[in-house]
């Protein structure tokens, strides 16, 4: 019997040992990324489907979109998939992106408690809601870490005319954190937040916080793809990193991404204007 359980613990090892080699004998690229595209679970989906499909692993670093593009700009990623296309297009311009494509799409929301002590649930004017935010010093969690929801909400910030840096560590709170601690935050203590729709639908600590605001045109929430550019960084694995993206843009990955759903719902909106077959 003991020979019999040694035997089977032997196999066992040795399949794990080859699946293991297996997989670190994979051609890999890395792909620097925004959280939201981890948090959702997108990621986990469509990832091992290009594995499967291409041979090639795709390694994810998901922090925010500022942090990510800085990284991509150091040569720590062979592509760059994000959302502040100010700052994409930016990338490309100066050099350290070969171009930069339209991949998918969804929308800020503006969240907060049942009490909503602004009065600003129902409104379609971001801009007003804000400034009722603030009128009312009402709790705000920022995240605070230079991502591309924190790029938006500032430039909410800055069309209504507010000076949150001056209400900094009172009404306005900075996490400093991704977009899943700051809603963990924002729940606790009870303040408003904004976050991208995909993250706040897979997002399980809800603690009766409801969706305010949504639908103004300037929540919208593009993401674009880029190949970090080979010739500023020689070690890029540019034809792997390539081949990615022209899967994203086809018809079969566009429909990939259009099918991932959590609880029945649509996360990501594809969107690209140049598919390739």
């Amino acid at each position: 019997m003991f020979a019999r359980v040694f035997t089977w613990a032997i196999c066992a090892a040795a399949l794990s040992f080859s699946t293991t080699t297996a997989a670190a004998d994979l051609p890999f690229i890395v792909l620097q990324s925004t959280t939201s595209t981890q948090d959702t679970g997108l990621f986990n989906y469509l990832l091992p489907m290009y594995r499967e499909l291409a041979g090639v692993e795709v390694r994810s670093v998901a922090v925010g979109t500022g942090q990510a593009l800085n990284n991509a700009a150091n040569g720590d990623a062979d592509v760059l998939l994000v959302h502040a296309q100010a700052d994409e297009e930016k990338f490309v311009a100066e050099g350290f992106g070969v171009e930069r494509f339209d991949l998918m799409y969804n929308d800020f929301v503006f969240l907060g408690p049942p009490e909503d002590q602004a009065n600003i649930r129902g409104s379609k004017d971001i801009v007003e809601a804000i400034k009722k935010i603030a009128a009312n010093e009402a709790i705000f969690a920022s995240r605070g870490d230079d991502s591309g929801t924190h790029k938006k909400e500032r430039e909410l910030w800055a069309i209504a005319g507010i000076d949150v840096d001056a209400a900094s560590g009172r009404w306005y709170r900075e996490t400093g954190g991704g977009m899943g601690t700051t809603l963990n935050i924002a729940t606790g203590i009870g303040g408003y937040v904004m976050s991208d729709r995909a993250t706040w639908i897979s997002f399980k600590n809800k603690r009766g916080f409801e969706i305010l605001v949504e639908g103004d045109p300037r929540l919208f929430n593009q993401y674009g793809i880029i190949l970090v550019n080979p010739k500023r960084h020689p070690h890029v694995k540019a034809e792997l990193g390539q081949a990615f993206i022209d899967w994203l843009l086809s018809e079969s990955g566009q429909k990939t991404i259009a099918d991932f759903r959590v609880d029945g719902q649509q996360l990501f909106h594809p969107n690209a204007k140049a598919k390739v077959q």
